[in-house]
């Protein structure tokens, strides 16, 4: 019977301390894709989770079934990035940014499985952008993370902290995109308590 990994214990990448930056090196991984625009809480938005998921869920059963290789569906997350980028930490102008929304998937899922996984997923109640979908490694390398908890608009000061104060004084500068990495499901869990990394690429001065 297969072991079933759970990648969120097996990886220090997604592990975090609340309120308290820490430098950490992220290996290269593998992630299911979907990229757009705008503000997350429209249906462009919507759309791109209802195709990520459904897939997502394939891709771990058919590891399961085909390869004997069982892991947990690892939470959603997302980089985000904009022209200019105080429309995160200051004027929180959401019509403003850009966005992919991405699930990590293990190494061995194969592009080949992502395309059955569509064809099945496409069946029934087809997604609207499920064709949108793609397999991408991301190579971060060097980070500075920390946990945030609350609501999604109360980030802005710690990322300020990390951006402005931290980063800086640890000799770094910005480089890539802003990761978000949400632990928490917002359909179960009051905005008070969503566990949410903050995640900034990172490079010397």
């Amino acid at each position: 019977m297969a072991v079933k990994l759970d990648f969120k214990q097996e990886l220090e990448c997604y592990r975090a301390r609340r309120n308290s930056p820490q430098v950490t090196d992220v290996p290269d991984l593998q992630y299911l894709m979907i990229d757009g625009h705008g503000d997350p809480n429209t249906p462009v938005y919507t759309d791109a989770v209802s195709a990520l998921y459904p897939v997502a869920y394939k891709l771990k059963f058919a590891s399961k079934k085909d390869l004997d290789r069982d892991y947990v569906v690892m939470p959603l997350e997302g980089l985000w990035w904009a022209d200019d980028m105080d429309a995160f930490t200051n004027a929180r102008d959401k019509a403003q940014w850009d966005w992919t929304l991405m699930i990590m998937v293990p190494d061995w899922i194969t592009a080949g499985m992502l395309a059955d996984a569509v064809e099945q997923v496409g069946m029934k109640d087809r997604p609207t952008r499920l064709d949108d979908l793609r397999l991408e490694a991301l190579s971060e390398g060097r980070c500075v993370q920390a946990l945030h908890v609350g609501a999604y608009d109360d980030e802005a000061d710690l990322l300020r902290y990390m951006h402005e104060e931290f980063i800086p004084d640890q000799g770094l500068k910005l480089v890539g995109k802003h990761h978000e990495i949400y632990l928490s499901d917002p359909r179960r869990a009051e905005p008070a308590k969503l566990r949410t990394i903050l995640r900034q690429p990172v490079a010397d001065a």
